[in-house]
């Protein structure tokens, strides 16, 4: 029997404050927003044309409201969302420098995000049961609330044969030190199938300069079948099999800030493997069509084929979507479409 979603995403919804110029008083002017990088890379997949839900909590306020109507502009399934009369939504206040890097301010404190617990992931036991691929990432282990309900959303995950996909998603000033951020992503190394790993989080991970050898470092130490990792406007590598592929980014003239383009990323990597392992539909009995919904979820066939093309391809595709989104405030409303990135890459590649 064919799985209903192809990627359940658990972790934060958030609003991400961003410098919008200043007003007439000379005041930092901010705008609101929707973010959260396990949102962010559902929003991605569902403009690649795959079906997304969402498990996750915020606040019965303002923030939250606006967060789970953005969300289901973006095509995400967000039955899975609880909204929180206790607790609050998050919020990020970024600060951007010059060369588009970021600086975060949280206000987080028992936020909504952290604060869902093994009870409301048991309600949701269903939605993971019903995907190819659970994706998930370490800021809803922050709070040992949010842990416990990581946890066991693992759980049924691997019980359900989902295909897991991590990225650590490191933010320093939302740990209580480093050396337990670095225990949690451990635990999500531990778990997963793929993963997206950033130049920065290698070196916290394996003290290594050189990311390829810390990626191979990671990928050995914790039988990770594929690893991506990504280098800014380096571009970024995949590892399989013994295989290593890279492939240069695109500058972009026009980047205003880099929100959102690891998600970005992470999102059409996780697209190309399902496209990859995706099994073709049985033709209906008489009627010549294809039935979509008999496809059925082959885990075991999913990095099959990904030989140094089709890397490169990916790779390839994934950095220009990547570089789409730093031209644009925030992520998860303004992801690029399939039309856009395919214009992108005959533009810039010779």
């Amino acid at each position: 029997m064919g799985k209903k979603y192809d990627v359940v995403a658990l972790g934060e919804l958030l609003v991400d404050f961003t410098e919008s110029g200043v007003s007439e008083q000379g005041n930092t002017l901010l705008e609101a927003n929707p973010g959260g990088a396990p949102c962010n890379v559902l929003a991605m997949l569902n403009k690649l044309g795959f079906k997304t839900a969402f498990i996750g909590k915020v606040g019965d306020d303002m923030f939250g409201h606006m967060l789970k109507e953005r969300a289901k502009e973006a095509g995400i399934d967000m039955r899975g969302l609880i909204e929180s009369p206790k607790y609050q939504t998050t919020l990020a206040f970024v600060a951007t420098a010059p060369n588009g890097d970021r600086d975060f301010s949280f206000y987080r404190r028992q936020g909504a995000d952290v604060m869902i617990d093994v009870a409301e992931i048991d309600e949701n036991d269903k939605l993971i049961r019903n995907s190819k691929v659970f994706h998930f990432g370490t800021l809803s282990m922050t709070d040992e609330v949010g842990e416990a309900a990581t946890r066991r959303a693992m759980a049924i995950a691997k019980d359900a044969g989902c295909l897991i996909s991590f990225d650590p998603n490191y933010r320093a000033p939302l740990w209580r030190s480093e050396e337990y951020a670095k225990e949690k992503i451990a635990w999500g190394l531990e778990q997963c199938d793929v993963l997206k790993i950033s130049d920065n989080e290698i070196t916290l991970m394996t003290g290594e300069k050189d990311y390829a050898a810390g990626a191979k470092i990671l990928q050995e130490k914790y039988d990770i079948p594929l690893v991506f990792a990504t280098l800014g406007p380096d571009g970024s590598m995949a590892f399989i099999n013994g295989l290593q592929v890279e492939v240069k980014g695109f500058i972009n003239e026009n980047t205003i800030e880099t929100t959102g383009a690891g998600d970005t990323f992470c999102a059409c990597a996780i697209g190309y493997i399902l496209r990859m392992a995706e099994v073709e539909g049985a033709i209906a009995e008489g009627s010549g069509e294809l039935v979509e919904d008999s496809r059925e979820w082959n885990r075991d066939a999913a990095f099959k084929g990904l030989d140094k093309y089709h890397l490169e391809d990916l790779l390839t595709y994934a950095n220009a979507a990547a570089s789409i989104i730093t031209t644009r405030k925030g992520a998860l409303s303004v992801m690029p479409s399939r039309d856009e990135i395919s214009k992108f890459i005959v533009d810039n590649v010779k």
